[in-house]
């Protein structure tokens, strides 16, 4: 059995804390839809997205690094290519018109089988399809590829709309770095040894072992937690609304009466539709006026 290494695992836990931050703040975005938006945001993921797709060429390395082990290859192949179905079918599911069809494992198994023949090639030869394609999601985009069977080549002239979208240019690139890293700087797997960390790094590296099966459980966790507080906080913010609305209408010097009355059907309504998450954009605030307008006219 293989020893590992504590570095890796290391590098491959902070990732993995990483991606948890990120997606606690992406799953902020049903509460605040501003939060995910942002240019420093988008650029938080895709460091994210780029370290894992490093370590992973390291480890393929080191993995096969004086002997190719076709079983264990084929083996960790099969279950990334699993992984990445289930999520896709999990995300077709839950988001039909935005589900993820090739995303960071889908990216990573593509990646791996492109990566093949470079862990018996010298350094060199990774880096340079490591920047050829990098430098294909710049100047190869072209409109040929805008059918959705090439949307995995990441050469379409748009982005398609999708919850995670890592294709092969650039993102295959990066994996291939770590497999050119990996053989420049001579690392082997004879020299794998597990040292003995404090309790903070080891704790990390464990994380860094379990990170596919972490990668697949902490977004539903996430999704059901921020669900529930949601269903918690309902309550108050159609209280809230009710409020406001009660009070706008009898400024407007409407009958108190019929204020409430319009007012209580309005919250009823929008609690109904879901409305109230999305009242600080302009769509959501002018679909609580059709509410209330409707509720007026009631």
């Amino acid at each position: 059995m293989t020893a590992r290494l504590l570095w890796l695992d290391v590098a491959r836990g902070l990732a993995v804390l990483a991606m948890f931050a990120f997606h606690f703040g992406w799953d902020l975005g049903h509460i605040d839809p501003d939060i995910p938006y942002t240019d420093a945001y988008k650029a938080f993921g895709h460091a994210i997205a780029a370290s894992f797709l490093f370590i992973a060429g390291l480890s393929l390395t080191l993995a096969h690094g004086t002997v190719f082990r076709a079983r264990a290859y084929w083996r960790r192949l099969a279950l990334l290519i699993g992984a990445a179905l289930l999520v896709s079918g999990g995300t077709y599911i839950a988001f039909p018109s935005s589900f993820v069809f090739f995303g960071i494992l889908h990216c990573i198994a593509a990646a791996s089988l492109l990566a093949l023949p470079f862990l018996f090639l010298p350094w060199p030869a990774a880096f340079a399809a490591g920047f050829a394609l990098v430098a294909a999601s710049f100047f190869a985009r072209a409109s040929v590829f805008d059918a959705p069977w090439f949307w995995w080549t990441g050469l379409s002239t748009f982005e398609p709309m999708t919850n995670d979208y890592r294709p092969l240019a650039p993102w295959a690139g990066a994996l291939l770095f770590g497999v050119g890293a990996a053989k420049l700087a001579r690392l082997r797997p004879a020299a794998l040894t597990d040292s003995h960390g404090n309790v903070m790094t080891r704790g990390v590296a464990l994380l860094g072992r379990h990170s596919l099966a972490l990668y697949l459980l902490h977004q539903p966790l996430f999704f059901a937690g921020f669900t529930a507080v949601a269903m918690l906080l309902a309550p108050m913010q159609n209280a809230r609304f009710e409020e406001a609305c009660r009070a706008q209408c009898v400024a407007s010097g409407a009958n108190a009466q019929k204020c409430e009355t319009a007012c209580d059907c309005a919250a009823r309504e929008a609690a109904r539709e879901d409305a109230l998450p999305d009242a600080t954009t302009d769509e959501g605030r002018a679909r609580l006026e059709r509410i209330a307008r409707a509720c007026v006219v009631k």
